[in-house]
């Protein structure tokens, strides 16, 4: 019998109601449920979850929810501590009830306390050897190791890719990426600037006496149950060192083909491209564009027992089932070439190389595509019609690049609006010219970012990719072979059907998606 066969079982036996998915229910504020914050907090954390007991209200009015009937003993404290008496008593899933504690914990940034407030009148440093198993159970009493855990919590809920922590004369500043954009979070007293970092460091496991050369690290931390992996980079600079994390959450789900944000029409090309048995399929774009998260999505669209599937990259961000991932190092000499070298021994069906970055890497890669092997990569360029006379430039021969390249996608990810503050405006006449291929006119309406609590007052939450997807077709290799340049490459493409970024972008702001300003601004910096 299963947790919730159980719990209908006892909620009959004891005259109560079992409710599924409470969770849900309750922070989505849905049938009456809500959940009091304040009345939750006057519980300790570790009592919470060690008794799976959470205070919520419906319609007002008290309830305890619990995941055992034994835990109707404990009745007699949450009238205690609540100064009320729960009317009613629900049964719920324990992974239910932990997770409306966990929310609750996890929207309150330190308990109350700023990490300005938390590091004033200290001087000096204590740490402690180990990071914390949760962060939320922390019971250092040094300011600066719950310092340091409230930025990481804060980091962690608000969704951010990256912490920079910066020194400068007068003081250090710490700052968020979200959704590709840095945010200055927190200011900090120039003189706690070095504790901070020294417990960085100890988590990380670095050396904290070396404060002259670069370092690199890995810490492993969990958020009410949440876990992820940060990297981190010190840099010595002028005023102290710069420390920077890459947040990588362990249980963010790798995306679908079909969530990528791809236009019908190219999700078609796109499952065309990757049903081939061989060839080369280059994505495109600058660092964080999203290139290895589309990657990812093909190669779990095509894994199947019946494929070898093998990847060689720098570094391996997730792992995918199914797939055999291998990590350059260049300590001991292990480069994308070499690596390759080595796969191509493997018998692979499928082959993704993480960035082709020069002559011999390029050469082994369409080699592989010749010889039957179906090859994925990267390149930095700027558009798709570009990543040809790129190919040139590493000296791959035309007539070899016509036989074996299949097709180009350039993406760039741009900022989705806050689905809670974005507002409606309308289209003026010079603007309509923008939207011509996306079925605007002038008196439609378009969305616009404006700023809440909830996507802290940037007007945006989430990314989404824009792309440009370019097939490569019997007349783009006739210009292949006779090293046409970029731009009658791209004047064919378009003539073929090609949608530009700035094409698809407008598409994405008709629809509500994203707005005019964040297309102009990503697509400006191509």
């Amino acid at each position: 019998m299963d947790e919730a066969g159980y719990l209908e079982l006892c909620a009959r036996n004891y005259g109560l109601t079992y409710w599924a998915d409470l969770h849900k229910a309750a922070i989505g504020e849905k049938d009456g449920w809500s959940v009091d914050k304040d009345l939750v907090q006057r519980f300790p954390l570790a009592w919470l979850r060690r008794h799976s007991l959470a205070p919520l209200r419906r319609n007002g009015q008290l309830i305890a929810a619990v995941s055992h009937p034994k835990s109707l003993s404990l009745i007699r404290s949450t009238r205690l501590i609540c100064g009320e008496t729960p009317v009613e008593c629900v049964l719920a899933e324990k992974n239910s009830i932990h997770g409306i504690i966990n929310w609750v914990y996890g929207e309150d940034d330190s308990g109350g306390e700023s990490v300005e407030s938390m590091l004033e009148g200290e001087t000096a440093l204590d740490v402690n050897d180990d990071a914390a198993a949760d962060l939320l159970e922390e019971s250092g009493d040094a300011p600066f190791i719950r310092t340091v855990n409230a930025i990481l919590a804060q980091a962690l809920r608000a969704g951010a890719s990256d912490i920079h922590i910066e020194p400068y004369r007068d003081f250090s500043r710490v700052r968020f990426r979200l959704d590709g954009a840095l945010y200055e979070r927190h200011t900090l007293q120039k003189a706690h600037h070095a504790a901070v970092v020294s417990r960085v460091k100890v988590m990380a496991k670095l050396d904290i006496a070396e404060k002259r050369l670069p370092q690199d690290g890995r810490i492993a931390i969990t958020l009410a149950g949440r876990e992820a992996g940060l990297r981190v980079s010190t840099l010595p600079t002028s005023f102290g060192e710069r420390v920077v994390l890459r947040l990588l959450e362990k249980s963010e789900r790798i995306l679908s083909l079909g969530e990528l944000g791809l236009a019908a029409e190219d999700f078609g090309r796109v499952s065309d491209l990757i049903s081939m048995p061989h060839g080369m399929i280059l994505v495109t774009g600058p660092t964080g564009s999203g290139k290895t998260t589309t990657l990812y999505a093909i190669l779990q669209e095509i894994s199947s027992p019946d494929k070898n599937i093998l990847t060689i990259e720098d570094p391996v961000e997730y792992e995918l089932e199914g797939v055999g991932q291998m990590q350059v190092n260049p300590k001991i000499n292990l480069s994308f070439a070499d690596g390759l070298r080595a796969i191509v021994r493997q018998d692979p069906d499928v082959i993704l190389i993480g960035e082709i970055r020069d002559e011999e890497t390029a050469s082994i890669g369409v080699q592989s595509a010749l010889t039957g092997h179906l090859v994925f990569s990267t390149l930095h360029t700027n558009d798709a019609p570009s990543a040809v006379a790129r190919l040139f430039d590493m000296g791959v021969e035309p007539f070899l690049l016509s036989s074996v390249l299949r097709g180009v996608m350039a993406q760039r990810l741009t900022r989705k609006l806050c689905p809670r503050c974005a507002r409606k405006k309308p289209v003026a006449p010079d603007m309509a010219r923008r939207f011509a291929n996306a079925g605007i006119e002038h008196g439609d309406y378009i969305m616009e970012a404006v700023g809440c609590e909830y996507c802290l007052d940037t007007g945006y939450r989430g990314r989404i990719a824009i792309y440009e997807l370019m097939p490569v077709t019997d007349e783009l290799r006739k210009l292949i072979v006779s090293r046409a340049d970029s731009n009658e490459i791209r004047a064919k493409a378009l003539e073929l059907g090609m949608r530009t970024l700035a094409m698809d972008g407008m598409r994405k702001v008709a629809r509500g998606v994203t707005s005019l300003e964040e297309v102009e601004r990503v697509v400006r910096e191509c």
